[in-house]
């Protein structure tokens, strides 16, 4: 059986769309299409059932339409809508190089400092040349981190895990 700590998030089913069993995909990591995943997650009352891609478009840059196997009708795809869609770790490569890994798909990967959990990166601006990783506290504080080489030290794509070393003053700014 497939647990939470198998699969990450990367995002969830909005709509229908058609009548062939299509349904909308707001995603934050396109790792289904950059390394050609046969499937993904579903998240459907509290259970991780796999479902297998038959097809897919891109619409944006955050939005897919996805075509399941045995999903032929807008009827049986609108019981998908409002899913949480994850992609299991194991179909991450192990030699994945930190130039394939966008700054929005370091969302929902755990921060280490000194090995201490600090929190969870919970969305990234990267509106502007500096780019900004939100990282949100397990008492639901937050704080910002730059996302730069003197401040990111490791990150380990496989478990989901980044490895800061940031001074003591900037986890304090948003208290």
């Amino acid at each position: 059986m497939v647990s939470s700590t198998d699969v990450y998030k990367i995002g969830e089913l909005t709509r229908t769309h058609g009548v062939r069993g299509e349904v909308a995909f707001h995603f934050t990591d396109d790792v289904w299409d950059r390394v050609e995943a046969d499937y993904l997650f579903l998240q459907l009352d509290g259970l991780l059932v796999p479902f297998f891609l038959e097809e897919w478009r891109f619409r944006s840059d955050s939005i897919a339409l996805l075509k399941f196997e045995e999903v032929d009708s807008a009827d049986s795809a609108s019981r998908l809508v409002g899913a949480d869609v994850c992609f299991p770790k194991e179909l991450i490569p192990a030699d994945m190089d930190d130039e394939d890994v966008t700054w929005k798909m370091l969302t929902g990967y755990e921060v280490y400092r000194s090995e201490v959990l600090l929190g969870t990166v919970s969305a990234v601006y990267d509106q502007t040349e500096n780019v900004l990783l939100e990282v949100t506290t397990p008492s639901g504080g937050s704080f910002l981190i730059p996302a730069h080489e003197d401040f990111i030290l490791q990150a380990d794509h496989r478990q989901r895990r980044l490895f800061v070393s940031v001074p003591e003053d900037l986890l304090t700014l948003n208290d």
